[in-house]
C-alpha cells in the first residue's frame, strides 16, 4: 500500500522535510492528550461504577421481616431490654393485656395523653439506668412533648397492680386502666428523643428513645428537639439527609411513625 505526500513545489526538499515533521510533532502531543484523557475518563467511569454498587449493597429493602413489636412505639434499652408502648387507645388496651407478663415493669406519665408502657424484663435482673430509659421514653411520647413541656414525672409498677376492675362509681374508657398500691417515681424527668438507624437483617430499620439507648445500637443518630416543623417535615429532612451521606433510602412513614407528637426539629451535626 503506497502513501502519498503532497509536496509544496515553492518549498525545497529540505523546508518540506522540516514542515512534515513540524506537523508529526504536533500530531503526537495530540495523540499523548489524547490517551491522557482517554484514561481520566475511563477512571472516572470506574469510581462511578463503584459509587453505585456501593449505594446498592446498603439501599433499604422495600419490603423487610418485622418483629411483631414494630406496630407499637419500641427500643431496646442500653442494657439490651426491649420497651413498648401504645400509639392510641386500641394499642394501648393491647400493650397491657397480651403483651404485659407478670416479671415486667409498666410505666406512664402523669400527664393526660400518655401511653402505656411496659418493659420487657425477660425474667433478667433489671437495673435503674433501664428504669431511668423506659421512664424518659414514657414522658417523651406523652402530650407533654406536645404541649411544649420540657419536663414530666413518671411512675412504675408492677403488672399485678395494672387493672381493668374501677373503683366503685368510676367508669374506665377503652385504652385506660386502674393503677392499684404504691407506686415507684420518677420525677422531673427530662424529654428526651434521638431517632437512629439500625443494621438489621439485610436492610435497615428506625428507631427512637433515649440517647444512650440509641447510640449504642444505631451506627447514625439525630437528636429531636421540641420545635416548629411538623413530623413529616423533620422525617424528610432525615430522610434526605441518610440518603445523600449513606446512600440508604429509608421509609418515610417508619421516620414519621417513630417522631414524637407534635411540633419537633432536628439537629444534623
Amino acid at each position: 500500500m503506497s502513501t502519498k505526500i503532497e509536496l509544496f513545489f515553492d518549498k525545497s526538499l529540505e523546508e518540506n522535510a522540516n514542515y512534515y515533521f513540524e506537523q508529526s510533532k504536533k500530531l503526537k502531543k495530540k495523540l499523548e492528550g489524547l490517551e491522557k484523557a482517554l484514561k481520566e475518563m475511563e477512571q472516572k467511569l470506574e469510581d462511578a461504577k463503584k459509587n453505585v454498587v456501593e449505594k446498592k449493597e446498603i439501599k433499604l429493602e422495600k419490603k423487610r421481616r418485622r418483629e411483631w413489636f414494630e406496630k407499637f412505639r419500641w427500643f431496646f434499652t442500653s442494657n439490651g431490654f426491649l420497651v413498648i408502648a401504645g400509639r392510641d387507645a386500641t394499642s394501648n388496651e393491647v400493650v397491657v393485656k397480651k403483651y404485659m407478663e407478670k416479671d415486667d415493669l409498666y410505666f406512664h406519665a402523669d400527664v393526660y395523653g400518655a401511653p402505656h408502657v411496659v418493659l420487657k424484663t425477660c425474667k433478667s435482673e433489671i437495673k435503674q439506668e433501664d428504669k431511668e430509659e423506659a421512664a424518659t421514653f414514657a414522658a417523651t411520647f406523652s402530650n407533654a412533648w406536645k404541649d411544649g413541656i420540657s419536663y414530666a414525672n413518671v411512675y412504675s409498677v408492677k403488672p399485678e397492680q395494672v387493672t381493668k376492675e374501677a373503683p366503685t362509681g368510676e367508669f374506665l374508657t377503652r385504652g385506660a386502666f386502674y393503677i392499684k398500691g404504691q407506686r415507684e417515681w420518677f420525677y422531673k424527668v427530662k424529654l428526651e428523643c434521638f431517632i437512629g438507624i439500625e443494621k438489621f437483617e439485610d436492610s435497615y430499620r428506625v428507631m427512637a428513645g433515649p440517647k444512650k439507648a440509641v447510640e449504642k445500637k444505631c451506627f447514625v443518630f439525630f437528636e429531636i428537639k421540641q420545635g416548629k416543623k411538623e413530623k413529616s417535615e423533620v422525617a424528610k429532612i432525615i430522610k434526605n439527609y441518610v440518603k445523600e451521606k449513606y446512600g440508604i433510602d429509608l421509609n418515610l412513614d417508619d421516620l414519621i411513625a417513630a417522631m414524637p407528637n407534635g411540633y419537633s426539629d432536628v439537629i444534623i451535626k
